[in-house]
């Protein structure tokens, strides 16, 4: 029987505790085999490769990724926040901004910052470069860039 929503509610189905069992032991390692799996959740092979197949079907479980040693993650991780000019709007910006390889997210706000623009590079240097391309996009008033110093905790 369901007992909650999982993120508040961000995926719209109701997860029991054994679905929760399940995404968290998958966040830690997705690549963890179906017996590993079935026995962290206490569910036979089939019944935990069933909720899996479900989970995916139902928009919860988007995929499998990699993530790799932090000797390949980037030198510099930054965010620029972006304010644009008066009648300028994200379908004129982003489409620019998509185009720089080391932009990694881009996500539209509200309040009086438009744009918070994810950057990874490999130095400082680079960085710089990036947010004087970001500042002089058409439409761009401001760039405002802040320097990840450490991430203390992602889901992503």
């Amino acid at each position: 029987m369901p007992v909650g929503r999982l993120q508040g509610g961000r995926w719209g189905a109701m997860l029991d505790d054994k679905d929760k069992i399940l995404v968290a032991a998958l966040r830690k390692n997705a690549r963890e085999s179906l017996v590993g799996l079935a026995r962290n959740v206490g569910l036979s092979r089939s019944a935990t490769q069933e909720r899996m197949r479900r989970l995916e079907r139902e928009g919860i479980i988007k995929g499998y990724t990699v993530e790799l040693a932090s000797e390949h993650d980037p030198a510099v991780r930054a965010m620029i926040a972006v304010t644009f000019e008066p009648g300028f709007r994200c379908r004129q910006v982003v489409p620019i901004l998509s185009g720089i390889p080391e932009i990694v997210a881009c996500h539209s706000l509200t309040g009086s910052i438009d744009l918070m623009v994810m950057v990874a590079c490999d130095s400082n240097a680079t960085l710089n470069t990036i947010r004087d391309t970001v500042a002089a996009v058409k439409g761009v008033a401001t760039a405002t860039t802040h320097i990840v110093l450490a991430t203390e905790w992602s889901r992503d």
